[in-house]
């Protein structure tokens, strides 16, 4: 760790945990006392920093800030680690959604890759060797994107038409975006329906025409967000809770103990080896999906609706394959 680096991770230090001994820093930043000392004299005389030796503490902290020129390091300055991971993560952000978050990190990128010009360390190494693959990710007109992600960020209301799939028809709304959310490869927008009076979340793919309105979005609070979508598994909301149990054998288990199905979900082994996992959801619609692709290594014991749900699909599922002669 080079001088600069020890400036910026003492104050990276200080500022998270407020208050630190003498042998803390020392011991994480490898360096003598007589070196620290050095570092915080340059730091509290040339860049104003307030820092202190709180007796009563017994570590050093910022103190309130002194008279002159307000404390702050110099520049954009991020070490080699960091600097990797923010090219890494600009790598993702471009392949979740190429050229929305481009052009406004471009400046930024542009310094990462002059710093990492002094680390030996490439960033084209990150596109050569961090590569992201998308199953079921569905086409959608960029330009489209560009609009809902815009309308939600500036809090303006959209003119939409949505094609729903299930029911293969298309409906005029006037929408107020709330978040845009990415789940499993595909974009949505939760937001609020002035047409139905109600939250719905809708994909941003089945949206057929945009228009960006004028008139400011009609903002809903955290906790009726909450009250929507956070009981909802997966990607469909709604409103009446319901929790599945699920007996998985101990096959399955070895995968699915170390699986989030849902924030809020409880599982645990029993005495013979399956794997009970008890899910809340509201509209069972993806909770099928997942439970069946487990076959005959799970059993849905409760609820009773949604254990004769799966009776029922099975069943309509061997009539498509009836016994070989």
């Amino acid at each position: 760790m080079n001088r600069t680096e020890r400036f910026y991770r003492i104050d990276q230090l200080l500022t998270s945990h407020k208050l630190l001994t003498r042998q803390a820093l020392l011991d994480d930043l490898g360096i003598s006392w007589a070196t620290l000392k050095r570092d915080l004299a340059y730091l509290k005389d040339r860049f104003n920093a307030p820092i202190i030796f709180d007796y009563s503490a017994g570590g050093y902290r910022f103190d309130t800030a002194n008279v002159g020129p307000a404390y702050e390091l110099p520049g954009l300055w991020f070490n080699a680690d960091e600097t990797y991971a923010l090219l890494t993560m600009h790598r993702l952000l471009s392949e979740l959604e190429p050229g929305l978050l481009a052009p406004h990190v471009a400046p930024l990128l542009s310094r990462l890759n002059s710093i990492l010009a002094q680390n030996t360390v490439e960033s084209s190494q990150v596109i050569e060797r961090i590569q992201l693959t998308s199953i079921g990710k569905r086409l959608k007109n960029p330009t489209y994107f560009g609009l809902v992600s815009r309308a939600t960020l500036a809090r303006q209301q959209l003119n939409v038409r949505h094609y729903s799939r299930e029911q293969n028809h298309y409906t005029d709304r006037i929408l107020s975006p709330q978040r845009l959310v990415f789940y499993r490869n595909n974009w949505y927008l939760d937001a609020w329906c002035h047409q139905r009076q109600a939250l719905r979340r809708f994909s941003v793919d089945a949206l057929e025409t945009i228009e960006l309105l004028a008139e400011p979005a009609h903002e809903v609070s955290d906790a009726d967000m909450a009250a929507e979508f956070a009981s909802s598994y997966g990607i469909y909301s709604g409103s009446e809770a319901h929790s599945a149990r699920l007996r998985f054998s101990p096959a399955a288990a070895r995968w699915v103990a170390d699986e989030s199905w849902h924030p809020d979900q409880i599982g645990q082994y029993d005495t013979e080896g399956y794997y009970i996992l008890e899910v809340p959801y509201a509209e069972p619609t993806e909770l099928l999906m997942d439970i069946l692709r487990h076959g005959l290594h799970v059993e849905v014991l409760a609820p009773p609706a949604l254990r004769q749900t799966i009776c029922e699909v099975i069943q309509g599922m061997t009539k498509l394959y009836p016994a070989a002669k």
